[in-house]
């Protein structure tokens, strides 16, 4: 009684900005190198990859980004472990803006509705 595959909902398409790879290679660098545990940074590598394909199967189970106000409420943030991963929904796809850590201000958030 569930439903057919034709029947599912098909994913949406997914972009990842320039800002986002940077910040994932960041990110993953930074544990890997400076902090030095190879493995641990291939764990949060894959969980940020795991939340950005669970952002492009139903954007919408993410809240609201409170930091960046709009009317028609298409930008939203998901958290990964100790990051904010801040994507806007248009109509054509999904664009994941940036990756940020938690714990930054919100001005950083802010400034992520500039990126394209």
């Amino acid at each position: 009684m569930g439903r057919t595959q034709e029947e599912t909902e098909k994913p949406y398409p997914v972009r990842i900005s320039s800002q986002a790879l940077k910040s994932f290679e960041q990110i993953t660098g930074y544990i890997a190198f400076t902090m030095l545990e190879p493995l641990s940074a291939i764990r949060v590598g894959d969980e940020i990859f795991k939340t950005i394909n669970c952002i492009g199967r139903n954007p919408f189970v993410f809240r609201e980004c409170e930091e960046i106000q709009t009317k028609n409420k298409n930008y939203r943030k998901a958290v990964c472990l100790s990051w904010l991963i801040i994507y806007k929904i248009t109509h054509q796809e999904i664009v994941i803006l940036d990756i940020i850590h938690g714990s930054r201000q919100p001005l950083r958030i802010k400034r992520t509705r500039k990126i394209k």
